[in-house]
């Protein structure tokens, strides 16, 4: 193994680490804005901060963790449509387990939001490594 071989595998982490960091925080912070201030059920709400995380999740991680490129627009579609799928799948499971801390274990919602957002975080760099923005 080359040294930039790890320096860049390092850095992938890294930069996933602190763009994942802010997108959970955008999602959180959405989450709280519409279930705790604007009072919507926990899922609507969800909904909504998986869209605003997403949008900001696809910017970032194209841009600034695997600095994808494309040599023509079918490849971006592609790309855009594996994002957003993957999403959804993830979408799903942060679905699956905020029912699970909320209706069935009681949590609040913004401890069962904090929890979901790390099993999440998780699976989404899974998903984006081996099969979004492969090299």
């Amino acid at each position: 193994m080359s040294f930039d071989f790890m320096t860049e595998r390092y850095y992938s982490i890294l930069m996933y680490l602190i763009m994942g960091g802010i997108t959970t925080v955008i999602n959180i912070v959405t989450f709280y804005l519409f279930n705790s201030t604007l009072g919507l059920n926990y899922t609507i709400s969800n909904i909504i901060a998986w869209v605003f995380a997403v949008l900001f999740a696809y910017i970032s991680n194209k841009l600034y963790v695997f600095e994808s490129k494309h040599n023509n627009f079918t490849e971006l579609i592609q790309e855009i449509s594996s994002f957003f799928g993957f999403r959804v799948l993830s979408l799903f499971m942060d679905l699956a387990v905020m029912f699970v801390c909320i209706s069935l274990l009681d949590m609040t919602p913004i401890i069962a939001k904090i929890l979901a957002n790390v099993v999440v975080l998780i699976a989404n760099y899974i998903f984006s490594k081996l099969f979004i923005f492969k090299k």
